[in-house]
């Protein structure tokens, strides 16, 4: 596991990749390398994972060089399959084996991987040129600026770090805060800067003098044409599904570092957990799988330890119990705000912070997580409402809407007439193709919501906030759910196995933990894992102090874009009637403007150039 950056076309400096390393110092504190020369440079800071004694990067044969960030889990069948055509490995290292891969398959080289990973390669044997790729899941992004009429490239797997190189402005996306209320964070290829992009998951890009800037999406595990078994059974589904999970999880063990698991209390990482341990046993490990829960110093809804607990009794683990004081959140929420490097609206990003700090003080490097699950195998209560819509209603656009941080309706409202002219004039918030998925993609009305989810949700909104935020204390995060083959098998289930309104989510996935773990876990209501935000934005709490500060008449005036008497509408409310809806959306709301503070100096008084934009042509046109 590592951080990567480069440049193509670009001359910089020693100082200049220094900086860019060392903003991404805490992703990859074990070993730094570069190599660079007049017009391009590939960089590399080192979390040492696999054989620590080997695999310095960047990885050098004959004319090609490789950085890579990632773990490549099938990479002892790739050397095999390697040295047979006549090369030679010094270490046994995962990432070692690229460049003979690269030699072998040239461009096509990412389908051969099987494991999360972002990529880059620099090919000096003709003419110039660097192939970048990311996995199908879009597990380890990787972020890029791109000057076309000159032809400079720069990346980097942290925008902090990406916004270091000199020819990179941090320039704020005006219309992006539109993005970010309307899905938690933008999707697809965007970001919140202005001229920044994001590679999507099974993407295989490639510059170079003569064509610019070509990427190639890759079909991603579940396009791969899979079709669901009709004539498989909900107890051989489950079944399946436990022997292809008990076989990736205990792939997943293997490291030459120590590895822990994320044990929140829900059926998906008490599953994970469960499945470590019994792999540990039978493999003759020495001690107990270690796992963590997260909890909140205080009486607050939602309080899951006690199912984390039970979990690691029947599962014989070695239980940590992390628990953190709401007070410290007003302080915390800088370093998440910096580490994501742009806004996400689930409040679970404190506790994810907190949690993989405490991992990492605890000795660990590895964790096992359970995310992903609801949305391979439909566990989601938006999932079952548009299931279970009637044909004529318009459940797409309400299921877009549950997507939302701030629902459409109260969005319109907070929107200043300068903004919303400016939304108005900037198009559709969401990528084009979504609407068409959902209406009129072929297959069922789940199976197109599932693609919708794997596609843009799951990568920028879920598994980049858990990079990010792990990769803040050094703790590289392993993903069964992830894996090609779980999601693949995801993929043939039909739509009664992953969910029925009216008899349950995640139906396969219940029938697979069946005696694997405590009925108490199994029985129980399914709940997010997330901070009860709404308990805890209230008159007299840290976070709504902080809120009311940083969301204060004077800074939304500044800013331009939202209306202070509906922000001041929203806290009464909040204080009268707490609800979900209202607290997340002043979350949400204080998020952006944190995150504005973080990365633009004159945040708090100067509108953004759009904003001015509009309202000369309002004025003009009045």
């Amino acid at each position: 596991m590592c951080r990567i950056y480069g440049t193509f076309n670009v001359h910089s400096d020693e100082a200049e990749l220094r900086r860019v390393a060392d903003l991404m110092h805490h992703g990859g504190p074990d070993a730094q390398g570069v190599t660079h020369r007049a017009d391009w440079a590939l960089g590399n800071n080192r979390l040492s994972i696999m054989d620590p004694e080997g695999g310095a990067q960047p990885y050098h044969l004959g004319r090609i060089t490789v950085v890579f960030n990632g773990e490549i889990y099938n990479h002892r069948e790739l050397r095999e399959r390697l040295t047979g055509l006549g090369f030679h490995f010094d270490d046994q290292c995962d990432g070692s084996i690229l460049p003979a891969l690269y030699l072998t398959y040239g461009d096509r080289f990412a389908e051969q991987l099987d494991g999360m990973y972002s990529v880059a390669v620099m090919d000096l044997r003709s003419t110039p040129r660097m192939v970048l790729a990311t996995d199908d899941s879009g597990m380890k992004p990787l972020y890029y600026h791109w000057e076309r009429a000159a032809g400079r490239f720069r990346f980097a797997s942290e925008l902090p770090a990406l916004l270091g190189f000199t020819g990179v402005r941090a320039e704020e996306d005006e219309t992006g805060l539109d993005a970010y209320l309307t899905s938690k964070t933008p999707f697809g290829d965007r970001t919140m800067f202005r001229g920044v992009r994001v590679l999507p998951p099974a993407a295989t890009a490639v510059v170079s003098h003569r064509d610019g800037l070509r990427i190639r999406h890759r079909p991603m595990a579940h396009e791969q044409g899979l079709r669901p078994d009709e004539g498989r059974s909900l107890e051989q589904a489950g079944e399946q599904l436990r022997a292809l999970l008990s076989d990736e999880v205990a792939r997943l063990l293997v490291a030459d570092a120590p590895v822990a698991a994320v044990t929140s209390g829900g059926l998906d990482s008490s599953l994970v957990t469960a499945l470590a341990a019994r792999a540990l046993r039978a493999g003759g490990g020495h001690g107990s799988l270690h796992t963590f829960n997260i909890a909140y110093t205080g009486t607050w809804p939602s309080d899951e330890r006690a199912y984390a607990a039970e979990v690691a009794r029947a599962s014989g683990t070695r239980h940590h119990q992390v628990e953190i004081d709401p007070a410290t959140f007003p302080d915390l929420m800088g370093d998440v705000v910096r580490h994501l490097g742009q806004p996400n609206a689930d409040p679970i990003t404190l506790s994810t912070f907190s949690l993989f700090r405490a991992v990492r003080d605890a000795g660990f490097k590895v964790a096992l997580t359970g995310d992903a699950a609801d949305e391979l195998f439909g566990g989601y209560a938006r999932m079952t409402q548009a299931v279970a819509a009637h044909h004529g209603s318009d459940w797409a656009e309400d299921y877009l809407d549950h997507l939302a941080a701030v629902p459409r309706a109260l969005r319109e409202s907070l929107y200043t007439d300068e903004y919303a002219f400016a939304v108005r004039a900037a198009g559709p918030a969401l990528p084009a193709d979504i609407r068409q998925i959902l209406r009129s993609s072929p297959g069922t009305r789940l199976q197109r919501i599932a693609a919708v989810e794997q596609r843009y949700r799951l990568p920028a909104y879920h598994l980049r906030r858990v990079d990010h935020l792990s990769m803040a204390s050094s703790i590289e995060v392993r993903l069964p759910f992830c894996q090609p083959s779980v999601v693949r098998f995801a993929a043939t289930l039909t739509d009664s196995h992953r969910l029925v309104p009216g008899l349950g989510v995640k139906r396969a996935l219940y029938q697979a933990a069946g005696g694997l773990i405590p009925r108490s876990v199994l029985d129980r209501p399914k709940q997010p894992f997330t901070l009860p935000v709404t308990a805890m934005l209230a008159p007299g709490q840290p976070l709504w102090a902080l809120a009311r500060d940083v969301l204060s008449p004077n800074t939304l005036r500044a800013d331009g874009r939202i209306r202070p008497e509906r922000v001041a509408a929203l806290f009464e409310e909040q204080a009268v009637r707490p609800g979900d809806s209202v607290s997340l959306a002043l979350w949400s709301l204080m998020s952006h403007q944190l995150w504005r503070q973080e990365f633009f100096a004159t945040a708090a008084t100067t509108a953004p150039a759009a904003l001015r934009t509009a309202d000369r042509v309002l004025l003009e046109a009045a």
